[in-house]
């Protein structure tokens, strides 16, 4: 492939898939940056509510992508796709329509198909030379795009008048066009060329036994991976989801601009860190580099996290740098350190397994310390609770990085490749 036409598949592939995955956050988050204030149920802060029932069935699709999206042809992803956002905003109307607290089934029914858009997005941009450096990119517009949505939902009450109810909706009405089209640009990439699979290894579908297989090789690493999962996913899904909480007791709580200008340095650092991994060729490299900047994520976290408690740097610097910290620890789970894996190990499989055996796991773990914020700590703030919360992702990003480093460091010197397996070998 020449140089302008390398230019321009990246650039198409950027845009398509920044842009869709982007667009999928107008139907998952403007809500909460609504208050919901005085509203309870049985015991329950309403918003904490609404929150557990989509991330409920947001977990419960994450458990049914580990088979659907591992096993996804590629013919149906665009279909999946459009089909999928339309049943979340048609869930967003009944949200609208029906009283509280009979509507929470609706916010449930929200998350169940939008767990599936990370896969069928990351399937195209997946087993490619380029797959890094699209793939930071896309992680890039969820750190992004969940700000910019939230900004435009407070400004849709704030402008307009409309309602808390009928903010998602109304928010979700505007995406769905550019929804479309941003689908249709990603179904106009051409497949990965003969040279993409040779550097990366060519990806396939995966059945039942085959992913017990693949389990099973790593099962020491992966549930590693997967118990600090469940931690960064709650920690980082609390900070998403009660950003305006959060920035109220900081004192920020007149700032429309707050949720999207805070994000993007994040966005930016973490696209020039992981950017520059995906430039190293030799795939074990790579690989390693990821255990490194989980560990050197985990120790900026603690650090910055304790300056901020002694008040040696202000609110907005302590929000950018742990903000950072998590998104560079939690980024690389979303699909770069598992391509890395595929290709080092020589995996005859996809990213999607994978991602969605840690995702799965770790949006259980929300749900769980939503609970636990309301029940076991409720008389604590959400500033509090998010600075214990950090300390705890801190120690686990530290722990893991070195146990996982050292068991594929042993596995890559005792291989020879290619491993026996029925998913492992050339």
């Amino acid at each position: 492939m020449k140089i302008n036409d390398k230019l321009k598949f990246l650039l198409h592939a950027s845009i398509a898939s920044f842009g869709a995955y982007f667009c999928m956050y107008a139907f998952r988050k403007p809500f909460t940056v609504a208050t919901y204030e005085g509203l309870e149920v049985f015991n329950i802060d309403y918003k904490i509510l609404i929150i557990i029932f989509q991330v409920i069935g947001y977990t419960i699709s994450k458990f049914l992508g580990i088979k659907i999206i591992a096993e996804m042809k590629s013919a149906k992803r665009l279909m999946l796709l459009i089909g999928f956002i339309l049943f979340a905003e048609l869930a967003l109307l009944g949200f609208a329509l029906v009283p509280p607290p009979y509507n929470v089934v609706f916010m449930f029914l929200n998350g169940m198909p939008l767990g599936m858009i990370w896969g069928i997005v990351f399937s195209y941009l997946e087993g490619r030379k380029a797959t890094e450096v699209l793939g930071v990119i896309l992680c890039a517009s969820f750190i992004v795009s969940s700000g910019v949505v939230k900004s435009i939902g407070k400004f849709t009450m704030d402008m307009f008048g409309v309602s808390e109810f009928w903010m998602p909706f109304v928010t979700g009405l505007l995406f769905i066009i550019p929804l479309v089209f941003f689908g249709y640009l990603l179904e106009r990439l051409p497949e990965p060329s003969e040279a993409d699979k040779e550097s990366r290894s060519a990806r396939k579908p995966l059945n039942r036994s085959e992913r017990l297989a693949l389990y099973k090789t790593f099962a020491f690493p992966l549930t590693l991976i997967v118990v600090f999962y469940v931690f960064i996913t709650a920690a980082r899904d609390f900070r998403d989801n009660f950003a305006r909480e959060i920035w109220d007791v900081l004192g920020y709580e007149d700032s429309v601009g707050i949720y999207s200008y805070s994000e993007i340095p994040i966005a930016v650092l973490v696209l020039v860190i992981l950017g520059l991994i995906g430039t190293v060729s030799k795939n074990y490299k790579a690989f390693l580099l990821y255990h490194l900047t989980l560990f050197l994520g985990g120790v900026l976290l603690v650090v910055s996290t304790f300056l901020f408690h002694i008040k040696v740097i202000n609110p907005i610097v302590w929000m950018v740098i742990s903000g950072f910290s998590m998104y560079i620890c939690y980024i690389p789970f979303q699909g770069l350190f598992f391509d890395r894996m595929i290709a080092t190990f020589k995996i005859n499989g996809n990213v999607g397994f994978l991602i969605y055996i840690a995702d799965a796991f770790g949006y259980l773990g929300s749900v769980l310390v939503l609970l636990y914020k309301n029940f076991g700590k409720g008389d604590i703030s959400y500033l509090l609770f998010f600075e214990v919360m950090a300390y705890l992702i801190a120690v686990l990003a530290i722990t893991i990085a070195i146990l996982s480093y050292l068991f594929f460091r042993m596995k890559h010197k005792k291989s020879n490749f290619p491993i026996t397996s029925p998913v492992i070998g050339s």
